[in-house]
């Protein structure tokens, strides 16, 4: 069996999940998630836990039963704690801030680009080098964490840019550094 499938997916308290064929309804303090899932899976839910479970022993049916138990869970969780991305700007003049529910950052362009935040999706500014990005969909947070992050990837010369909060950027040594000896 699948290593991820197999594990039975906790129900905390304050959740309610409604099952109609394919279609999965989670409801939490947050918020509530609709989604369509393959045909084929069984979906069963015990007191306090859900279990998924495959119809065969086929290719198809193994990838499928990993996704859909992990689809479930972070529906679960994003019902019940919500998730959240945290990004860093680094680079001088580099700067961000919120006006209503507009990001605007300044990225060392001729202009300053504007975001405009999505359905579901909160953005912060607690400072003007960090932006907090949250929500109960964990795709949409990271889908607009990848889009903010995306205006201004860091280069790895100087590391100036837009980065994930711990993110590695390998440097490289320019031109200078590597020497000219013939």
């Amino acid at each position: 069996m699948s290593r991820v499938g197999k594990n039975p997916i906790p129900i905390p308290s304050g959740v309610e999940i409604n099952i109609k064929q394919s279609h999965i309804e989670v409801k939490g303090s947050k918020g509530k998630l609709e989604r369509d899932l393959h045909p084929d899976m069984i979906i069963e839910v015990e007191p306090g836990q859900i279990i998924v479970k495959r119809p065969s022993e086929s290719k198809d049916h193994k990838s499928l039963h990993g996704l859909t138990r992990s689809l479930i869970n972070n529906m679960v969780e994003g019902v019940s704690k919500g998730f959240q991305k945290n990004l860093e700007i680094e680079g001088v003049e580099y700067r961000a801030e919120m006006k209503g529910k507009t990001l605007v950052m300044n990225l060392g362009f001729s202009h300053t680009v504007l975001y405009e935040s999505k359905e579901g999706i909160t953005i912060e500014v607690p400072d003007p080098k960090k932006i907090v990005i949250s929500g109960i969909d964990k795709q949409a947070v990271g889908q607009v964490a990848s889009e903010v992050r995306g205006f201004r990837p860091p280069e790895p010369y100087k590391g100036k840019g837009v980065r994930y909060q711990g993110e590695q950027v390998r440097r490289k040594s320019g031109k200078t550094a590597v020497g000219t000896g013939f």
